[in-house]
C-alpha cells in the first residue's frame, strides 16, 4: 500500500488558528528538519481550557499561547511525552494559569543502556519534567465541555501518548502519527516493536480526524495508518535484503536504502535501522555479536 504525504501546512507562527468546533492551533516557530515548520500546541475548550504539547522553552510561544488564551482559566495541560520540542513549555504554563500537568510519566528510555553505551538523543530528551497526574492508558481527564482520553502509544518514545477528544472523531496524535513525515524511532528511547503494536492499536480506532504534533491535520487516517505500517514493513524487508546480500553495517545500509533522502537526515536514519535491527535480532532473523548497535556487525540469522 502506497504513503502519501501531505506536506502543504501554513504555519501561522504564533496566531491562534481555528482546527475544529473548539479547538484552536498555535504554531511554535522552531522549524528544522525534524520538527517540519514547529510544534503545534492546542487549545481545547470555549470557557475553561485545556492545553495540549505547551512546545519548547520559548518566551515568544508562550506569550502566543497566552494570548490565544485570552484571559480564560486553563485547567489541565497535557503533554504527549518529554522530546524537548513538545514538553518543556509546560512549567512556564502552568506558572501563569495554576493548570494540573498531566502526561504518562517523565523521561525514560525504551530500554536499559548496553555495557558501554552512550545514548545519542540524550540532547532531546525533557529529563526534568514531571507530570502532576500520571495518565494510566485509557485514562479519562473531564474538563468543562471536553473530555480527553489518554492512549498509551509507545515507539517514537517510552512514555508516548495520544488523546482523544471524546465524542468528536478527533485524536491529538502527536508524533506518532503525521501526515508529514514519518516518526522518528530511535532506540534507545524508541522501540520499533512498540511502534507496530501502537499502530495497530490506533487502527483498532475510528477517530476521523488526526491532529498532529508537527505538520497538517490527517482526515480519514485509517488508510494512512495502514499505509504507515506497510511502509515499516516495506523498510524492514529491504534492511533484510541488504544483510542477506552482504552488508554488515549500518553506515553500509543506510548508504544504499537511503541515497536518495537529505544527508542531514542520514543520522536519524541509522537510528531508523537500528530500530528495525533490534526487533529483527529480537525475532532471530538478523544475529549480530553482543547486543545490536550502531556499531555492531550483523548477519543473517
Amino acid at each position: 500500500m502506497s504513503l502519501e504525504f501531505r506536506t502543504a501546512f501554513d504555519p501561522a507562527h504564533g496566531q491562534a488558528v481555528p482546527v475544529a468546533p473548539g479547538v484552536v492551533r498555535v504554531t511554535s516557530p522552531n522549524a528544522s528538519a525534524f520538527t517540519f515548520h514547529g510544534t503545534n500546541s492546542y487549545i481545547v475548550g470555549t470557557d475553561t481550557l485545556a492545553v495540549i504539547d505547551p512546545g519548547p522553552d520559548s518566551p515568544a510561544h508562550l506569550d502566543a499561547l497566552m494570548e490565544a488564551i485570552a484571559g480564560r482559566p486553563v485547567s489541565h495541560i497535557f503533554v504527549s511525552h518529554t522530546h524537548v520540542d513538545h514538553s518543556p513549555l509546560a512549567a512556564g504554563l502552568k506558572a501563569k494559569t495554576g493548570a494540573i500537568i498531566c502526561a504518562e510519566g517523565p523521561h525514560r528510555a525504551a530500554r536499559a543502556l548496553h555495557l558501554g553505551e552512550i545514548n545519542p538523543l540524550d540532547a532531546s530528551a525533557d529529563t526534568a519534567f514531571q507530570p502532576d497526574r500520571a495518565l494510566a492508558d485509557e485514562a479519562c481527564v473531564a474538563g468543562d465541555g471536553w473530555t480527553l482520553r489518554a492512549i498509551h502509544t509507545p515507539g517514537h518514545t517510552a512514555n508516548h501518548c495520544v488523546f482523544a477528544l471524546e465524542g468528536t472523531g478527533i485524536l491529538f496524535s502527536a508524533d506518532h502519527v503525521m501526515a508529514w513525515a514519518t516518526s522518528i524511532v530511535a532506540p534507545p528511547d524508541g522501540a520499533m516493536a512498540d511502534y507496530m503494536a501502537s499502530l495497530d492499536r490506533m487502527l483498532e480506532r475510528d477517530d476521523s480526524l488526526y491532529l498532529p504534533g508537527h505538520g497538517g491535520r490527517l482526515e480519514k487516517p485509517q488508510s494512512f495508518l495502514r499505509g504507515l505500517k506497510a511502509h515499516r514493513r516495506m523498510r524492514e524487508r529491504a534492511i533484510l535484503e541488504r544483510v542477506r546480500a552482504g552488508d554488515r553495517t549500518i553506515p553500509d545500509m543506510v548508504g544504499a536504502i537511503y541515497r536518495d533522502t537529505d544527508p542531514r537526515l542520514h543520522g536519524a536514519a541509522a537510528l531508523s535501522v537500528l530500530a528495525h535491527l533490534e526487533d529483527l535480532v529480537g525475532k532471530a532473523m538478523v544475529a549480530c555479536e553482543g547486543e545490536p548497535s550502531l556499531s555492531a556487525v550483523y548477519h543473517p540469522a
